[in-house]
């Protein structure tokens, strides 16, 4: 099987040399790892006085402006240069935990599964919160989501994450991509699309990568907010399954785990930062009613709005 991955960059640091050597040590081979650059003057200096074109000979780089990003679109485009009936999308930030990753993430791609997405674990250091929001969101269990899953898991059902995620290219292209301009969710997006075409997703547990931020309140409020801009664009999607449900039950769930390991001290700041995801996504919902430089101050993406 050909693969290639296509992994969107904004200055990279010397992770990224990392990351591609574990990619290169793969079970499955990576016939072509394409890099989505946004401003060729940091790659430039990252690479500056090394033998990278020599070391990476797989590696393709694209070099495009800040301007000209955008979360659909520029993964639309990379996938145009990949001709693999495989293609994985990640992000600069999601190391491989093994050589195993790719060969486990396609384990079950084929048949009616459209996409499957990678188990995220928490990294080194991570805040408690951090550890149990990858545990509640990517827990130890694989499982495959369809249709008929919708009253169960609601928005769950179409639930994937291109930090890791690996495409047919088949299906890709008989949806018709990528979303072209979205500030957010353009995986969800696609994944909606695959699950009411009558196609699977899959979440393949035994395929991971050491993905967490600990995002202070200022950045989860304004991450929120690109969320619920998102949800506001897409109502055939989102207006009829409501994030609330499944936002509530991770609250509840993620403040009885913080009693039962003793720690309730650290429920305030838990508290606080639930009140600032979710002032961001009622914000979000509703940015069409706000002023644009409330906007701009609200928005974790800026040259969205300036285009």
């Amino acid at each position: 099987m050909e693969i290639d991955i296509i992994i969107p960059l904004y200055k990279p640091g010397k992770e990224l040399f990392e990351l591609l050597d574990r990619l290169n040590r793969q079970t499955l081979p990576v016939k072509n790892i394409i890099l989505m650059n946004t401003e060729e003057k940091y790659f430039t200096q990252l690479v500056y006085g090394t033998d990278f074109s020599h070391r990476y000979q797989n590696v393709k780089v694209f070099h495009l402006s800040k301007r000209e990003f955008d979360h659909g679109r520029t993964r639309r485009k990379g996938v145009t240069l990949s001709d693999a009936p495989v293609f994985v999308m990640m992000t600069q930030d999601a190391m491989p935990a093994d050589e195993f990753l790719l060969e486990n993430l396609t384990a079950h791609l084929a048949k009616d599964v459209a996409v499957a997405y990678a188990r995220q674990l928490p990294g080194e250091g991570c805040s408690i919160l951090e550890r149990f929001s990858r545990q509640f969101n990517y827990p130890p269990e694989s499982a495959l989501k369809s249709s008929e899953d919708l009253e169960r898991l609601g928005i769950k059902t179409y639930f994937c994450s291109n930090v890791c995620a690996a495409y047919r290219r088949d299906v890709y292209d008989g949806l018709g991509g990528f979303v072209r301009r979205t500030i957010f969710n353009e995986d969800m997006i696609y994944a909606a699309g695959a699950v009411r075409a009558g196609y699977r997703i899959a979440y393949e547990a035994q395929a991971q990568v050491i993905h967490s931020h600990d995002f202070t309140c200022g950045q989860q409020f304004r991450r929120n907010f690109d969320m619920g801009v998102s949800q506001a664009q897409h109502p055939e999607i989102f207006a009829d399954i409501p994030s609330e449900t499944e936002g509530m039950r991770m609250v509840k769930a993620a403040a009885a785990y913080l009693r039962e390991s003793h720690m309730r001290r650290k429920l305030p700041y838990f508290y606080l930062q639930c009140f600032c995801k979710y002032a961001g996504y009622v914000l979000g919902k509703h940015y069409r009613m706000l002023p644009g430089r409330v906007v701009l101050a609200c928005t974790a993406s800026p040259n969205y709005w300036k285009k």
